[in-house]
């Protein structure tokens, strides 16, 4: 066994490589509505979190209105990229081959999109029905709210302080956290950028990997640390 009663891994940047398409279709809609943005900025400053928050942090920044309008034309656009582009991240399927005990998915993406990349990258009959959306617990519960980590181990009837989370981002971090679950980084996504490691690590992340083929080590590792939350 790890050690752990529950795994739980966040979905886009961990398990799927639908980050950079996100941050490309977003990047780009920002820069045609006036505010200027990188692909690379929009990965280091907004990936795990959801397109309608990342509009409202611009629109405090700016303190201009953002159209309402971008907020559907991102979905379909990005939904359109997902289902043409989403490709698995390296080592998922060797790393779940080498996993013991149960898993889930605690991701900010709706369950539909979640449904779609599962199915188009061979994941969905890895985690059955145990894949979980934020968006489904209201709207004012996403990451880096704790509560769809919560409502994971809730589902599993395990306590917190026994369930191991992968994440890609700080926002994802800090909920983990928040949450009272130890956290492993993960930097082996198309999005990831100079600082990610350091950034994740500062966020609470007790360790942090490249490659998803040393994760069952690093979690097996993990559960003779005694450090914890």
């Amino acid at each position: 066994m790890s050690g752990f009663d529950l795994t739980i891994f966040d979905c886009d940047g961990v398990l799927v490589d639908s980050e950079i398409i996100a941050a490309k279709v977003e990047s780009g809609l920002l820069n045609d509505a006036g505010y200027p943005i990188s692909v690379e900025e929009m990965g280091e400053r907004f990936a795990g979190m959801t397109w309608k928050n990342i509009l409202l942090t611009i629109e405090k920044e700016i303190d201009i209105p953002l159209s309402a309008s971008l907020l559907d034309k991102s979905e379909k656009l990005l939904d359109q990229r997902l289902a043409r582009e989403v490709k698995i991240i390296e080592g998922v399927l060797y790393a779940l081959s080498r996993l013991e005990g149960p898993r889930c998915i605690c991701s900010n993406s709706g369950s539909s999109r979640l449904d779609m990349m599962l199915t188009k990258v061979g994941l969905k009959a890895a985690f059955g029905d145990h894949v979980y959306s934020a968006k489904d617990l209201g709207a004012d519960r996403v990451k880096p709210k704790p509560d769809i980590f919560l409502h994971g181990a809730e589902k599993f009837n395990v306590s917190p302080s026994k369930v191991v989370v992968v994440e890609d981002s700080v926002h994802g971090i800090h909920a983990a956290r928040a949450a009272g679950m130890r956290v492993i980084g993960f930097t082996g996504a198309s999005h990831t950028y100079p600082s990610h490691a350091d950034k994740l690590t500062d966020a609470g992340a007790e360790t942090v990997i490249s490659r998803m083929k040393d994760l069952p080590a690093v979690i097996a590792a993990m559960a003779e640390w005694e450090g914890a939350i």
